[in-house]
């Protein structure tokens, strides 16, 4: 149960910064997975007065402030067409349509949650991520910095040309992913994020080249299951309530070679 004394709705982000600087003080958003921690908060600051539930849409990016939900970025038309649905396939299972109507995105990202659906999409992706006093830094940089006391102001995805798809297990459609996988391939590099494993999402890239011209259908089985081996290999998973670490390692492989597959246009993949 977490327990508050204190309620201050801020006007601005140094208030709102200064107020976080105290270690009892807290941040609150959709309040969702701070309810499911034990805690008993000095001050709740609200970011709620600030402007920063809106997503931004110009021809270069998509701007997402911090306060945005889940459930905004799961309908909003201009991400599911620049992501190719990835974002709603990313979405749809996370608990619940009640549940992402208040869970905001700066909460769901800023905790680096291992389990995240979210930071294992945007961490594929071309994105950046504004603090509030750290600045503008890209995500892969983001999540391996701790927690500290800055605020996530800004999400920004950059529109860069992208062939993304997402995959997750569940034990239940609505229970958090076993493994969950990010696959993005860009005129110059592919990427592909394993979370859930059951640490932080990591990142891997085609280094040697292995890939070039998956989308034209010139890359074989053979050398997607080589690429996929070679993730298994080197990706770090864990057990717990969910799978064991030997059922993680096999599902990352065999995922990869699934998102690759529907990323060379094989649809039925899925």
């Amino acid at each position: 149960m977490i327990k508050i004394k204190n309620y201050k709705k801020v006007e601005n982000l140094e208030e709102a910064w200064e107020l976080n600087q105290k270690r009892t003080n807290r941040i609150i958003g959709g309040m969702l997975w701070v309810k499911m921690s034990d805690a008993n908060v000095q001050t709740a600051i609200d970011l709620s007065g600030l402007g920063l539930d809106q997503i931004e849409e110009t021809e270069e990016e998509f701007r997402i402030g911090c306060m945005v939900t889940l459930r905004q970025m799961e309908l909003h038309e201009g991400l599911s067409h620049y992501t190719e649905g990835a974002v709603k396939d990313a979405f749809r299972h996370i608990v619940g349509v009640q549940f992402r109507n208040l869970a905001t995105v700066g909460g769901s990202l800023f905790g680096r949650f291992g389990f995240s659906d979210v930071l294992t999409l945007l961490l594929a992706l071309d994105c950046d991520v504004e603090l509030y006093k750290g600045g503008i830094m890209s995500i892969q940089e983001f999540a391996k910095l701790k927690r500290d006391n800055d605020i996530l102001v800004h999400i920004v995805i950059k529109k860069t040309p992208v062939h993304i798809c997402y995959q997750s297990v569940r034990n239940t459609v609505t229970d958090f992913p076993t493994l969950n996988l990010t696959a993005a391939i860009f005129a110059d590099k592919m990427r592909i994020s394993i979370g859930a494993r059951p640490g932080k999402a990591m990142l891997f890239e085609d280094a040697a080249g292995l890939l070039k011209g998956l989308t034209d259908g010139s890359v074989t089985e053979e050398v997607m299951h080589t690429f996929a081996k070679e993730i298994k290999e080197k990706l770090p998973t864990g057990s717990n309530m969910r799978g064991t670490a030997e059922y993680r390692s096999h599902l990352a492989e065999v995922m990869t070679v699934r998102a690759l597959r529907i990323l060379g246009g094989d649809r039925n993949a899925d």
